[in-house]
Formats: structure tokens, C-alpha cells, sequence
């Protein structure tokens, strides 16, 4: 039996309320919250003042200019957790008991893995038409500090984080080769040593970056080393660098289907190359996956090979 005071909370605390709040300590801030909430910020500190004055507590302070829950905060924050998980797993219940998958799908990306997602969650989005995906790009630190934040459902990546606890599902190849334009002398060559490579101009990824550890990697393993000629920020940046004829570079070759079948960019058969590595979906270990994630990624775990063969 709930006391009367108890009455006056739930009749003054809304699950909204508890949303906004929720996402602002995880993320740290009123702007960001504003942002992934689709709300204003105006709006999102109105909805934690009320909920504050409905407590009679102070919820939040701000040190060295980021938000941080009080003591009592932290209390709100675990109970909103809990409150917002049970009515997230009632409504996957309800859906799942309906044969329906539906709701909101959040899914971050490295850049290199934007030329095959979209085709993949198209293929699912068909099949499960009242899935809402919101699919944010970023380069691997934005994705790890999204992933620490636990913004998204899943995260698609080439290598491991081994500095978190994650569990991740390997579900399609990647294989990262060595290009270079058409025109490019070393193309007919074979089995080209890492050497030769080395005097090439390089089109390199930020520091880093998936492809660009996994290359370097190789190289120091021969004790070769490369400099850096052009420092691009992203897959397709150097893609049209190469292209271009400013360097070669290390790419996915799932990245380049199109310009190899178009025959505007070339693969240099260089030793230690292909680098075969997979693509992972990952999440925090523990997390609890709606009913649109585990579809999601249950649906690239069986299906990823067929629907992108070339």
C-alpha cells in the first residue's frame, strides 16, 4: 500500500520527467540531453526544476562546467534507470506477445562502416517497417565516447575496444588492402615489399582510426615505417585522394567496391596485404537490448553475407 506522500510523488513525477533526467546525468550536460531528446534546452531544464521542486531536493550541480548529479540526484538517477528500463522491457513484452517488433533503433557507426550499414538497415527497416533507426557517423573516439555513454543500442566498429567491458558480435569480414590509382606504376607489380611501399607518399586516417592502426601494425611488425604525407579526416576524403593521385593509402575494400568495379581505383598486391579483419556490432556488457536491437542484430548475424555480396 502506497503512503499519502507517496500518492503526491507519482501524482507529481511523470516518466518524462524521469527521461530528460535520466539523460542528462548520462550525458553529462542539458545541451546534449536537448539534443538527443529532440527538446529544447529551455525545456529540459524547466522538466528537472520541476522535478526537483516536486522532491524538494537538489538534483544537479555543475563543477568545472559539466553536470553532475547530488547525492540525492544519484538516488533519482538509479531509480529513473530502473523505472525506464521495466517500462522499456514491458512495451518489447507487449510487442514481442504481438509478433511486432517496433521502436526506436539506435545504432553509431565509424566512418568507414557507413559505405554498408545503410544497405543493411534498409534490408531490416523492410522487413520491420515500424522500426524508427537513427544512425549516428562518427570517427572511432566519438563512437567510443558515445559507447562509454551508452547513447546508442549497438556500435558497428573494425577493431575491439579492449580498454572497456563490451561484449561483440564478429559479423562480416573486413579486409583492408592497399590502394592506389589506376595509373599508379607499382600496379602491375607483385608481391611488392613493404619496403618499396614505404617510399610511396601516404594518405593516412587521424590517429587512431581503425584502418590506420591495423595498417601500422603491419608494418612495424617488418619493421617498416611510413610517413605520413596527407592526414584526411575520413574514408572518403582519401578515397578521392587517391583517386586524385596524391598517394596511396591503406582502405576496406568494402569501401572501394564501386570505384574497383568502375575501374577508377586500383589494389596493389603488396606482401603482408590483405589484412583480413571482421566487423563488430558492440554493446556495454550487462546492457539489456530492446527488442528492435537484439532483431537488429540478430538479423546482421544471419543475413549480412547474403545482403552485401557484391
Amino acid at each position: 500500500m502506497t503512503t499519502l506522500a507517496a500518492n503526491l510523488f507519482i501524482q507529481g513525477i511523470t516518466l518524462r520527467q524521469l527521461q530528460i533526467f535520466e539523460t542528462v546525468v548520462r550525458l553529462g550536460g542539458f545541451t546534449r540531453a536537448a539534443e538527443a531528446l529532440n527538446l529544447t534546452q529551455p525545456t529540459v531544464s524547466m522538466q528537472i526544476r520541476k522535478l526537483s521542486d516536486t522532491l524538494q531536493l537538489p538534483l544537479i550541480e555543475q563543477v568545472a562546467g559539466r553536470v553532475h548529479p547530488t547525492a540525492a540526484g544519484r538516488e533519482v538517477y538509479r531509480t529513473a534507470v530502473e523505472v525506464l528500463g521495466r517500462i522499456s522491457a514491458l512495451g518489447d513484452y507487449a510487442a514481442q506477445t504481438r509478433g511486432v517488433v517496433q521502436g526506436e533503433l539506435r545504432l553509431a557507426v565509424i566512418t568507414s562502416a557507413i559505405y554498408f550499414m545503410p544497405r543493411l538497415l534498409g534490408a531490416f527497416v523492410e522487413r520491420h517497417p515500424q522500426v524508427v533507426p537513427q544512425l549516428a557517423v562518427n570517427n572511432r573516439r566519438n563512437v567510443l565516447r558515445r559507447l562509454r555513454a551508452n547513447e546508442d543500442d549497438l556500435l558497428i566498429m573494425g577493431q575491439v575496444p579492449h580498454e572497456l567491458s563490451v561484449e561483440a558480435h564478429p559479423f562480416i569480414d573486413n579486409e583492408i588492402v592497399v590502394v592506389a590509382p589506376p595509373s599508379h606504376p607499382l600496379v602491375p607489380a607483385r608481391r611488392i615489399p613493404l619496403a618499396r611501399l614505404a617510399q610511396e607518399k601516404f594518405l593516412v586516417r587521424e590517429p587512431g582510426s581503425g584502418t590506420r592502426k591495423a595498417a601500422e601494425r603491419v608494418l612495424e611488425e617488418r619493421g617498416v615505417t611510413i610517413r605520413p604525407y596527407m592526414e584526411l579526416g575520413s574514408s572518403e576524403a582519401i578515397k578521392q585522394g587517391v583517386m586524385a593521385g596524391l598517394g596511396v593509402s591503406v582502405l576496406s575494400r568494402r569501401n572501394i567496391e564501386r570505384e574497383l568495379a568502375g575501374g577508377t581505383i586500383a589494389i596493389l598486391d603488396v606482401e603482408g596485404f590483405p589484412i583480413t579483419r571482421r566487423w563488430y556490432a558492440v554493446h556495454l556488457r550487462g546492457k539489456e537490448l530492446s527488442l528492435a536491437a537484439r532483431s537488429f542484430l540478430e538479423f546482421i548475424l544471419a543475413e549480412s553475407d547474403s545482403i552485401l555480396a557484391p
